[in-house]
């Protein structure tokens, strides 16, 4: 027997989802016409929606995710740094280099968990709330190549000095992860064997999409 659900929630939850997908917005016609509900009630569900600041309306009245949701969203974060760390550990000391966890926001990737290596004597160090476009550095890269799968594309990205003179990095996409655009990579200086280093890394993006599909 099915679990009984809140319609009203569940169709909260898709204008949400539906928003988020919607750069230039959407008018309440649009979002009932998604819906399929009648216009009333997506009316009421954006009021709703923006007495919590999860909605909120632009200058032409049409229809955006609110600033509710960062925080909402902030509190999601711990949860990420405490599920991928482990693996990031393992990776790290495994390979020798700073390894990190990488989410986009918008157009930006935001690092997240940042693990150094406890037996090199010398590594890149990373901070932890660093950004940078998505199209520069090989984190950011690896969300990217997430979104646009190719099996006949490497299943990792490399860069060079792209985030720092002298520095190398190779990421992976976290895939198949609900709501999430991820990577997980690694940071060193001088030489890079990514023969050696790529199956590694994909190997705990991997792990690290499981942990986060199981939580």
């Amino acid at each position: 027997m099915p679990a009984e659900t809140s319609q009203t929630l569940d169709r909260g939850l898709r204008l949400l989802s539906l928003l988020a997908a919607a750069p230039d917005g959407l008018t309440v016609t649009e979002a009932a016409g998604a819906l399929d509900v009648p216009r009333t009630v997506a009316y009421r569900l954006v009021s709703t929606l923006e007495q919590h600041a999860l909605v909120r309306r632009d200058g032409r009245g049409r229809l955006h995710v609110g600033l509710g949701v960062l925080h909402l969203a902030s509190a999601v974060q711990p949860v990420l740094r405490d599920l991928a760390g482990p693996v990031l550990r393992s990776l790290a000391e495994a390979v020798g280099c700073t390894a990190h966890l990488t989410v986009a926001e918008g157009e930006e990737g935001l690092a997240l968990a940042v693990v150094e290596p406890s037996w090199t004597d010398f590594h890149v160090g990373y901070r932890v709330g660093s950004r940078h476009p998505l199209g520069q550095g090989a984190a950011g890269r690896a969300v990217l190549l997430g979104r646009d799968r190719d099996p006949e594309r490497p299943a990792w990205c490399t860069t060079a000095g792209e985030l720092q003179a002298g520095a190398r990095g190779l990421a992976a996409p976290v895939l198949d992860v609900d709501g999430i655009e991820a990577s997980v990579g690694i940071v060193t200086l001088g030489d890079l064997d990514a023969d050696r280093v790529g199956p590694r890394v994909v190997d705990a993006a991997h792990e690290v999409a499981e942990r986060l599909r199981s939580a």
